[in-house]
C-alpha cells in the first residue's frame, strides 16, 4: 500500500480520476513515473494557461532566486511587485480605460471572491448578493454561499445565508426564442427591486461568471449580460465578474468580457495570473469602491507572492501583442471543427464554449465518467463538470503545440464516439 493510500485524506479527488504518479511535465504534456506520457487537456483546472514549466517563466524565477530577491513580503513594496503592477497597468488596464486598483489577498480564487463580496456589502450597506444557478465561486463559507452546487454546499455544516440564486441567462436551451426567458428574468428582477412595496431590497452586488466553467461551460448571451449590468446600475448594486477560470486569455482575449461591452465594478482573478502555476489572486476594484476599505481589513499571509509576481510579469508578455490570442481563437475553431461531427452523429451531445474552453455535454454523468477514464487510459488528461458531471471539459494550455492538440482531439473524438455507440447499443 502506497503512502498516498495510507496517509492522504479521503477528500482527495483528482488523483482518483488520474490514478498514476506524475513525475515530469512540459507545456501540454505530463509524464508519470513509469515513463508514460499524457497530453494535458486539464491544465491544473485552468491554472496552467501557459503550460507546465514554461521555459521563459522558469528562467525568470531562477534568475530572481539566484539574485537573492525577496520571496515573501506580505503587502510590502518590492521591485518584483512594482514591475508586475506597472506591466499589468500598461498592458491590460490602460488600453481598456480601466481605472481599477489592484488588490492582492490570499492566493486563491475563493479568497478573491470573499474579498469582493465583503467590499460590495461595505460599499452599499446591503447584505444580500445575487449569484446564479450552476455558478461556482469557491469553497470557503462566503464564496461557498454563492456556489450553487449542492454537493459542495452540503459540506459546509452551517447555513449559507445572504446569497440568492437566480437563473443564469437562458438556463435551458430555448430554440427559437434564445433570449426570451433570460431577458424575462431580468425584467422580473427589475420589477421586484424597483417596487417599493415588494418587500425585497436590491442586492449589494450581482456576482457573475460570463462563462460558467465548473457549471458545465455555460456561455451567457451578450444581451442578457448587458441587461444584467444595466440593472445593477439602476438599483445601485455592484457588478462583480468572476473571471478566475475563464480570464487570462482563455477565451481569446485577456478578459472573458472584453467583447461584451460591460464595465464591472470588481473583477476577480486568480489561477492563471501567477503564470507558472505559482499561486496568486487579485481583484480589480474601481477606486470609489476600493476607498471603502480600511487598512488591513482583508489580509492574507501570502498576498506578497513575489515568485508569482515574477512569473506573472512574464505571462503578461503574451499580451503585449496579439500572437497568442490569435492562436487561441484559431485553436478554438479547430476544436469545434473536430468535435462538431460528434454532435451531428449523436443526438445527446451538445457543444458549448468560447476560445479554448469547450464543453462536450454528453447528457449523462456516467457516460462522461467513462469517456474521461478511457481517455486517461489512452494518454489524455481531461475532466468533467456540470450537473452530475455530464460535461467533458477541454481547458488545455493556451500554448499547446498543434500536434498535441490534434492528437488529443483524435483521442477524445474516438473515445467519445465509441462510448456513445456502446451506450446506444446497450
Amino acid at each position: 500500500m502506497s503512502i498516498f493510500e495510507q496517509r492522504e485524506s479521503a477528500i482527495k479527488a483528482y488523483c482518483r480520476v488520474y490514478p498514476t504518479v506524475f513525475d515530469k511535465a512540459d507545456n501540454a504534456r505530463q509524464t508519470d513515473e513509469n515513463g508514460k506520457q499524457y497530453i494535458d487537456f486539464f491544465a491544473g483546472a485552468g491554472v496552467l494557461n501557459f503550460g507546465h514549466n514554461n521555459q521563459r517563466m522558469t528562467a525568470a524565477v531562477v534568475d530572481y532566486l539566484q539574485s537573492g530577491g525577496v520571496i515573501h513580503s506580505l503587502d510590502m513594496h518590492t521591485t518584483a511587485k512594482r514591475r508586475y503592477m506597472e506591466h499589468f497597468t500598461e498592458t491590460i488596464l490602460k488600453p481598456r480605460n480601466m481605472t481599477h486598483r489592484l488588490q492582492f489577498m490570499g492566493p486563491t480564487g475563493t479568497n478573491s471572491v470573499e474579498a469582493a463580496m465583503k467590499l460590495a456589502r461595505r460599499a452599499t450597506g446591503r447584505q444580500d448578493i445575487v449569484a446564479f444557478s450552476h455558478g461556482f465561486h469557491g469553497m470557503t463559507l462566503g464564496a461557498l454561499s454563492a456556489t450553487a452546487n449542492q454537493y459542495f454546499r452540503n459540506a459546509a455544516g452551517v447555513p449559507l445565508n445572504h446569497v440568492k440564486h437566480f437563473a443564469f441567462g437562458c438556463d435551458k436551451p430555448c430554440p427559437g426564442c434564445e433570449l426570451g426567458c433570460g431577458m424575462k428574468s431580468i425584467d422580473q428582477l427589475r420589477a421586484i427591486y424597483t417596487d417599493s412595496s415588494s418587500g425585497i431590497a436590491p442586492p449589494a452586488a450581482f456576482l457573475l461568471e460570463t462563462i460558467q466553467a465548473e457549471g458545465g461551460v455555460k456561455v451567457a448571451d451578450k444581451d442578457w449580460i448587458q441587461a444584467l449590468a444595466q440593472l445593477a446600475k439602476e438599483v445601485g448594486s455592484l457588478l462583480i465578474v468572476d473571471d478566475i477560470q475563464v480570464g487570462m486569455g482563455r477565451t481569446g482575449s485577456f478578459f472573458s468580457f472584453d467583447d461584451l461591452d460591460i464595465d464591472p465594478d470588481i473583477v476577480c482573478l486568480a489561477k492563471g495570473i501567477g503564470g507558472l502555476g505559482t499561486p496568486m489572486a487579485m481583484n480589480l476594484v474601481k477606486p470609489e469602491f476600493d476607498d471603502h476599505w480600511s487598512p488591513g481589513e482583508h489580509t492574507g499571509t501570502f498576498r506578497g507572492q513575489n515568485l508569482s509576481f515574477v512569473a506573472g510579469d512574464v505571462a503578461l508578455d503574451y499580451f503585449d501583442d496579439d500572437a497568442l490570442m490569435n492562436k487561441v481563437r484559431q485553436d478554438g475553431e479547430t476544436v469545434l471543427k473536430k468535435l462538431q461531427p460528434l454532435a451531428e452523429q449523436h443526438d445527446a451531445i451538445n457543444i458549448t464554449g468560447k476560445g479554448m474552453i469547450v464543453g462536450l455535454d454528453v447528457g449523462d454523468g456516467d457516460l462522461a465518467k467513462k469517456i474521461v477514464a478511457e481517455c486517461f487510459d489512452q494518454g489524455l488528461l481531461i475532466a468533467s463538470c456540470g450537473t452530475g458531471g455530464r460535461v467533458v471539459k477541454l481547458i488545455p494550455p493556451l500554448t499547446i503545440p498543434d500536434e498535441d492538440l490534434q492528437q488529443g482531439l483524435d483521442i477524445l473524438a474516438k473515445v467519445t464516439d465509441s462510448v456513445m455507440h456502446m451506450e446506444a447499443a446497450a
